[in-house]
């Protein structure tokens, strides 16, 4: 597993602290978890989820609300509903880096959250929920004894999980608004619920609530033994588990129980089922994802077939021109190479031999960082005109196609 930290903007631009969670190889779908109430992104129970998830080829971003953990901002001036953005804007995050997410996920507050907010979110496709309430109002237990000071005074302090935190009457104003069963019962996706029955701070009558006020598809997966915060590992770990194969069957994450008998130069392309153009490309051990913009029909989750063969082109230039260097001795610190793709008139092309309709022009730019002189880089132009890719795109190609099982 690796992990990515970074920071985007939640409700009123304060900047979120957030951590991405990916699988070694290219990520088969990505889910968006929501913690619970008054706790961080790296609670245990999601920091193993996530680890769980991504072991099975899941992304997780995980994230600190507004006024939570290392995000800016005041929780005291937060309240369900600017949750609900911060989801959201997560999502909005997600989206514009071509992951958007296909699983919401929510422990205990959190559960409610993503229920809320699954319907601002197209793309997801399942919901699951650990340990939720059935209403967001249910946290309003957790400081019964303060409400009418709250109600009086319009703020009071309360300790929560031994830290004092500032809840105003808006917050629990805003509790109360919600309507948990239309959410629900809208909710249009495949949703999943996790409850353990010994559950001390949100009853496992939750559990039964939420599932009885969903529509089909839903699934109730029991917790025998778990607490609240999923604070063992075993359980945090078979909720991980369960997760993962229940997604498996509405997000498009299950791989191919088999892989084919190939040649291991052979190059597998499938739909995964997931959008209407996601493939999954696999290349012996490696396993890729292309698609196409959202623009364009697709869930912008991989490289376009364009942008694949350019980048072919690109990678065999830089590996043909290393090999070169280094074998000549050469001072070359780094080589990049920039590549576009577009259709040109064959009337505007005067070195072509084409002279009507349109050709595809490729533009290559290869940057040569190191100590080198002229007649060197020189050199270096000239060999990247001998990269096998080049070659094969320059000479004749059959493509031979025939039905396969």
């Amino acid at each position: 597993m690796r992990s990515e930290r970074f920071q985007f903007p939640g409700q009123n631009a304060q900047n979120l602290s957030a951590r991405l969670d990916l699988p070694d190889d290219p990520p088969l779908a990505t889910a968006l978890f929501a913690h619970c109430f008054t706790c961080g992104k790296d609670v245990v129970a999601a920091s193993r989820i996530a680890a769980g998830l991504a072991s099975r080829g899941i992304a997780t971003l995980r994230f600190d609300f507004t006024g939570l953990g290392s995000s800016d901002g005041d929780f005291a001036n937060t309240n369900f509903s600017s949750n609900l953005q911060d989801l959201i804007a997560a999502a909005d995050h997600l989206r514009a880096r071509g992951m958007a997410p296909a699983l919401l996920i929510g422990h205990s507050l959190g559960g409610a959250a993503v229920l809320a907010a699954a319907a601002s979110i197209p793309e997801a496709r399942a919901v699951a929920v650990i340990g939720a309430p059935f209403d967001p109002g249910h946290v309003l237990h957790l400081f019964t004894a303060q409400l009418p000071e709250i109600d009086a005074r319009g703020e009071a302090i309360v300790s929560l999980g031994g830290r004092p935190f500032t809840i105003r009457r808006d917050f629990v104003d805003d509790l109360r608004r919600h309507d948990p069963a239309a959410s629900i019962e809208r909710l249009g996706k495949a949703l999943l619920v996790l409850h353990s029955p010994v559950d001390a701070l949100v009853g496992i009558d939750n559990a039964r609530q939420i599932f009885e006020a969903a529509r089909h598809p839903k699934s109730f997966v029991s917790l025998p033994g778990a607490d609240h915060l999923l604070t063992h590992r075993a359980d945090a770990e078979y909720a991980a588990a369960v997760l993962a194969a229940w997604a498996s069957r509405y997000v498009g994450t299950a791989m191919p129980a088999e892989a084919p008998a190939t040649l291991d130069a052979e190059v597998v392309v499938e739909e995964t089922g997931r959008g209407r153009l996601q493939q999954l490309i696999s290349a012996g051990p490696h396993r890729w994802l292309a698609d196409e913009p959202v623009a364009a029909g697709g869930l912008g989750s991989g490289p376009n077939p364009y942008d694949l063969l350019l980048g072919a082109l690109g990678a065999c230039t830089s590996m043909t021109l290393r090999l070169f260097a280094d074998r000549k001795g050469w001072n070359l610190a780094k080589i990049r190479v920039a590549l576009n793709h577009r259709k040109v008139h064959a009337e505007d092309c005067a070195d072509c031999e084409t002279r009507t309709g349109q050709i595809d022009e490729i533009t290559r730019e290869i940057a040569l960082e190191g100590e080198l002189d002229a007649d060197q880089r020189a050199r270096l132009l000239e060999i990247a005109e001998k990269c096998p890719v080049h070659r094969t795109l320059h000479g004749e190609i059959k493509v031979r196609t025939s039905e396969g099982g």
